[in-house]
């Protein structure tokens, strides 16, 4: 892999990227259609319009200046909880800890907002992303079946305390 940097998602292009890339690569890698791409654009949209920057952050991984990943931290339920959203790394950016670098950013940045803990909903089949989760400390506090984007999802619950 070549040169990667992690830098802020503020430039023209990153969340119009972010939605994007969300859609092509589930749709190409588990058949997530239109649905999922709806929910992205909404977390994106909403980051958008109503984020408080000192709270809540995105971040866009590079590899020699192309976008190659992403990760959203925004405020939870709650005053003191985060909530990662979004992590994705395309496909030529895996297996180098891209993906753990992104996490370990927004798991700083989370602590230096001050809150006190970390939550993320995912689902089953992402088994690269679940580990990077686990390998951090995040447990698994829940899980159900879902539909939302296809049969025989299971959504899962993850946890971590930032204290």
């Amino acid at each position: 892999m070549s040169a990667a940097v992690i830098r802020p998602a503020d430039q023209p292009g990153d969340l119009g990227w972010v939605v994007q890339a969300h859609g092509e690569l589930y749709a190409a890698e588990y058949g997530w259609g239109l649905p999922f791409e709806a929910l992205v654009a909404r977390i994106v949209a909403d980051y958008a319009e109503a984020h408080e920057p000192a709270r809540e952050t995105a971040w866009i991984a590079e590899i020699d200046g192309e976008r190659a990943g992403c990760v959203f931290c925004v405020q939870g339920p709650d005053e003191s909880t985060a909530k990662l959203r979004l992590l994705l790394l395309t496909p030529a950016a895996r297996g180098h800890g891209l993906g753990g670098q992104l996490v370990d950013t927004c798991l700083t940045f989370a602590r230096e907002a001050g809150y006190k803990r970390m939550v993320l909903w995912t689902n089953d089949p992402l088994e690269a992303a679940r580990s990077i989760y686990l390998k951090r400390g995040f447990t698994l506090t829940g899980s159900e079946p879902h539909t939302l984007f296809g049969e025989g999802l299971l959504s899962q619950y993850y946890e971590l305390d930032l204290t």
